[in-house]
């Protein structure tokens, strides 16, 4: 089976549907499909995710087709908690944006959306914005701190 007949037979909720449910099947599922979908990148995603995977942001770090949930993910940027999604012709404003709120809610994890035009047309104008977004949004881990536990001081002699 081809990787686009495969990814069309493991029916399961991209970013722009909602999901059917959690469970360990629906999760395999989610995998499988964003494994096909990251070997399957359109245009605007390829064109992004080079721009992205080169750290032009200050070193910040995105996944593609992160999953979060019950749905699939463009691109995700754990430490500012930021998901970008390029949307084509076929999403409804509307719902996007209740999806967006619902994610918020959810995750406290803000969705930044382009279309793939946008992407296509005017590629350094979205990495513009997306780095007002990365900067407008808050660090998940604060730098200071340390995610190893420290052990406890040593003893001086005399104490």
């Amino acid at each position: 089976m081809s990787d686009l007949t495969e990814m069309n037979a493991l029916k399961a909720p991209s970013s722009s549907e909602e999901g059917v449910g959690g469970g360990a099947s629906q999760r395999k599922t989610l995998l499988r499909r964003a494994a096909i979908m990251r070997s399957n990148l359109t245009e605007p995603e390829r064109r992004l995710w080079m721009a992205l995977r080169d750290k032009r942001f200050k070193g910040y770090k995105f996944r593609r087709q992160a999953i979060i949930g019950d749905r699939i993910m463009d691109f995700f940027c754990p430490a500012k908690g930021l998901v970008v999604e390029l949307d084509g012709e076929t999403h409804d404003p509307a719902s996007d944006l209740l999806r967006d709120r619902r994610l918020l809610d959810a995750t406290g994890f803000v969705a930044i959306r382009f279309t793939n035009e946008d992407v296509m047309r005017n590629l350094e104008g979205v990495l513009v914005a997306l780095e007002l977004a990365l900067e407008g949004q808050r660090d998940r881990w604060p730098y200071s701190a340390t995610t190893t536990p420290q052990p406890p001081p040593l003893k001086r002699r005399g104490s």
